[in-house]
């Protein structure tokens, strides 16, 4: 496909950030709300720079709608599979959403805050004996962000008034 496209359709860089690494593309699409929708745990990469840098990469380029399979069949099937779930979509648009993620195999407990694009930007970590530890952004070396169209993470969504409250009583990583 040329650089002009189809009519209608714009070409985005696509992310598929999964932590320590990620799958990206040339998606062609009428829309980056339209990718979002249709594909579940990607993000449209807005900064110019990255774009311009991604320029000079050798990525595939795939058309939103191409026929399975392509590089976004699974990525389409998990959203449509979400899609009639109660909950889908539901934290989306929100300038801060709080989590409380399940108990850990150690008995730990993370309540976390994420932004407007699901990337946590603090979290509590509360270990089996009540203790709790806070981090920020500055602490992970890596922090994909968490799809909020996915109906999962409405059932552990809690007031920002609880974690605000956890976040006061736990002492920072660095203070041991």
């Amino acid at each position: 496909m040329n650089q002009q496209g189809e009519v209608g359709r714009t070409r985005y860089l696509v992310l598929h950030d999964y932590g320590m690494g990620g799958l990206r593309w040339w998606v062609w699409a009428g829309s980056a709300e339209e990718i979002i929708g249709a594909c579940a745990e990607v993000e449209v990469v807005s900064d110019p720079d990255a774009v311009s840098r991604a320029e000079t990469w050798t990525l595939e380029e795939v058309c939103l709608d191409d026929p399975d399979p392509n590089p976004l069949s699974s990525l389409r099937a998990q959203r449509d599979a979400q899609r009639g779930q109660p909950g889908f979509g539901a934290l989306v648009g929100r300038e801060r959403v709080c989590l409380r993620w399940p108990e850990g195999d150690e008995g730990e407990v993370f309540l976390m805050e994420l932004g407007p694009d699901g990337r946590r930007l603090r979290q509590v970590e509360i270990g089996p004996d009540g203790g709790s530890v806070r981090t920020g952004i500055e602490d992970w070396p890596f922090n994909p962000p968490f799809d909020l169209h996915d109906p999962q993470y409405a059932s552990m969504e809690i007031g920002s008034g609880d974690f605000q409250e956890a976040w006061q009583r736990a002492r920072h990583e660095s203070e041991g």
